[in-house]
């Protein structure tokens, strides 16, 4: 916690210089998870704000230009779009990341991808615009909460331990699947009963998404402590393509207070992962 405090004042820092650091005792530390419905209207359109990577603490400006589910936002300049991709490692991405939304004295917890699409109307060398998601912010074709981004607000308002030790069998199954789709290390290792390799795994995994997953009713699972999950996955692997899977996830807890965990061993040898 104080490594993670230093980083942010470190962070602080750097955005408002030393002098303003020394002078700025209403600026508040506290990492805001907003609704979107507040965001939306803290951020209208045509607002400028910065955006703060949580894992590497860079930071670029961007400006909302539309977007009624979430903020399309484009970077404000060609330096502030060469930063961004080097955020994602000097290539565009769908992945999605924690960041931090700092506005005046706010600091709101976000989740962006890295793919230019659409349309783009600034001098920014950025063809089009990407997405940020607050939390309740939904894509345009649901009404849900995507749960990449979702898992990354969380991270970002450093809730996601909590959020993952709380979780139910089938949010367990939905994260486990998302942190290998995302090649988070954090997500799996928090829900994996067994502590593995992670990034050889992940060097293997291009795309992974979960096809089918029968819900058993809340009141099935209470006294329950190992459940084999029904479960059709579409993997893309490298070097192999599109493998689909289908079978089960088998998960486990010591006791009904405790959070359950995803048998990795077993799972992963069951779709050649190693």
């Amino acid at each position: 916690m104080k490594k993670f405090f230093g980083c942010i004042c470190f962070i602080l820092f750097i955005l408002l210089g030393s002098e303003s650091v020394q002078g700025a005792s209403d600026i508040s530390f506290k990492i805001e998870m907003l609704p979107w419905k507040n965001v939306d209207k803290l951020l209208p359109r045509y607002t400028k704000f910065t955006v703060m990577d949580l894992e590497t603490g860079k930071q670029f400006r961007v400006q909302r230009r539309a977007g009624s589910h979430h903020a399309d936002v484009q970077p404000l300049t060609s330096k502030d779009t060469k930063m961004m991709k080097k955020i994602y490692g000097g290539k565009w991405s769908w992945k999605r990341r924690a960041i931090i939304v700092v506005y005046k004295d706010q600091w709101i917890a976000a989740s962006m991808h890295g793919m230019p699409h659409g349309a783009g109307s600034l001098r920014n060398n950025f063809p089009g615009h990407f997405c940020i998601h607050f939390f309740g912010s939904t894509t345009h074709r649901t009404n849900s909460m995507d749960i990449g981004h979702m898992l990354m607000i969380y991270k970002a308002a450093g809730k996601l331990d909590t959020y993952l030790e709380k979780a139910n069998p089938y949010e367990v199954v939905e994260a486990y699947i998302t942190g290998l789709k995302q090649q988070d290390k954090r997500i799996v290792e928090k829900i994996s009963l067994q502590k593995l390799k992670w990034r050889p795994i992940f060097q293997q995994v291009e795309n992974v998404k979960i096809s089918r997953l029968p819900l058993l009713p809340p009141e099935d699972l209470i006294n329950q402590i190992s459940l084999e999950i029904p479960i059709e996955v579409d993997w893309y692997l490298k070097n192999v393509g599109r493998q689909i899977f289908k079978g089960e996830i088998h998960l486990i807890r010591f006791s009904q207070f405790e959070s359950w965990r995803v048998d990795s061993v077993q799972f992963l040898k069951d779709n050649h992962l190693k």
